[in-house]
Protein backbone atom coordinates (compact mmCIF):
# COMPACT_ATOMS: atom_id res chain seq x y z
CA UNK A 1 0.00 0.00 0.00
CA UNK A 2 1.36 3.51 -0.83
CA UNK A 3 0.71 6.93 0.91
CA UNK A 4 -2.02 7.94 -1.87
CA UNK A 5 -4.06 4.32 -1.05
CA UNK A 6 -3.61 4.38 2.57
CA UNK A 7 -4.75 8.26 1.99
CA UNK A 8 -7.90 6.66 0.15
CA UNK A 9 -8.40 3.52 2.90
CA UNK A 10 -8.70 6.50 5.62
CA UNK A 11 -11.34 8.74 4.41
CA UNK A 12 -13.53 5.26 3.46
CA UNK A 13 -12.69 4.04 6.67
CA UNK A 14 -13.21 7.50 8.80
CA UNK A 15 -15.85 9.31 6.33
CA UNK A 16 -13.36 12.07 5.79
CA UNK A 17 -12.82 13.15 2.70
CA UNK A 18 -9.62 12.09 1.01
CA UNK A 19 -8.02 16.05 1.49
CA UNK A 20 -9.02 15.67 5.37
CA UNK A 21 -7.30 12.14 5.67
CA UNK A 22 -4.09 13.45 3.78
CA UNK A 23 -3.84 16.67 6.10
CA UNK A 24 -4.00 13.83 9.11
CA UNK A 25 -2.37 11.71 7.80
CA UNK A 26 0.79 14.04 7.00
CA UNK A 27 -0.12 15.69 10.52
CA UNK A 28 0.75 12.53 12.00
CA UNK A 29 4.03 12.09 10.29
CA UNK A 30 5.53 15.15 11.21
CA UNK A 31 4.79 15.04 14.82
CA UNK A 32 6.48 11.45 14.82
CA UNK A 33 9.37 12.61 13.06
CA UNK A 34 9.83 15.88 15.18
CA UNK A 35 9.38 13.82 18.42
CA UNK A 36 12.14 10.74 16.81
CA UNK A 37 14.29 14.36 16.21
CA UNK A 38 13.95 15.05 19.62
CA UNK A 39 14.82 10.94 21.11
CA UNK A 40 11.36 10.88 22.28
CA UNK A 41 9.26 7.64 22.17
CA UNK A 42 5.86 7.66 20.33
CA UNK A 43 3.70 4.73 21.70
CA UNK A 44 0.50 4.00 20.19
CA UNK A 45 -1.26 1.42 22.55
CA UNK A 46 -1.86 -1.47 20.87
CA UNK A 47 -0.39 -0.76 17.59
CA UNK A 48 3.10 -0.34 18.34
CA UNK A 49 5.18 2.11 19.33
CA UNK A 50 8.54 4.15 17.89
CA UNK A 51 11.94 4.99 19.25
CA UNK A 52 15.15 5.83 18.33
CA UNK A 53 18.52 3.55 19.37
CA UNK A 54 21.99 4.32 18.76
CA UNK A 55 23.37 1.24 16.93
CA UNK A 56 27.13 0.67 17.61
CA UNK A 57 30.04 0.37 15.61
CA UNK A 58 30.74 -2.40 14.10
CA UNK A 59 32.54 -4.82 11.54
CA UNK A 60 31.32 -5.16 8.14
CA UNK A 61 32.65 -6.84 4.67
CA UNK A 62 33.00 -4.83 1.59
CA UNK A 63 30.61 -7.35 -0.35
CA UNK A 64 32.74 -6.92 -4.21
CA UNK A 65 36.01 -7.30 -2.50
CA UNK A 66 34.90 -9.67 0.59
CA UNK A 67 37.72 -6.92 2.93
CA UNK A 68 36.45 -5.73 6.41
CA UNK A 69 35.09 -2.34 6.87
CA UNK A 70 34.11 -0.45 9.60
CA UNK A 71 30.54 0.45 9.27
CA UNK A 72 30.24 3.69 12.05
CA UNK A 73 27.52 4.04 14.77
CA UNK A 74 24.61 5.96 14.17
CA UNK A 75 20.94 6.38 14.76
CA UNK A 76 18.23 4.55 14.02
CA UNK A 77 14.08 4.87 14.04
CA UNK A 78 12.56 1.17 15.71
CA UNK A 79 9.19 0.18 15.56
CA UNK A 80 7.74 -2.08 17.91
CA UNK A 81 4.41 -3.77 16.75
CA UNK A 82 2.18 -3.87 19.80
CA UNK A 83 -0.11 -7.09 20.82
CA UNK A 84 -3.04 -5.96 18.46
CA UNK A 85 -1.56 -5.31 15.43
CA UNK A 86 0.43 -8.71 16.04
CA UNK A 87 -2.35 -10.34 16.58
CA UNK A 88 -3.66 -9.31 13.61
CA UNK A 89 -0.98 -10.29 11.31
CA UNK A 90 -1.30 -14.08 12.94
CA UNK A 91 -4.83 -14.14 11.77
Amino acid sequence: MNKEELITAMAKESGLTKADARKALDAFMNVVKMSMARQEKVALVGFGSFEVVQRKEREGRDPRTGKPIKIPAKKVVKFKPGSTLSEAVQK
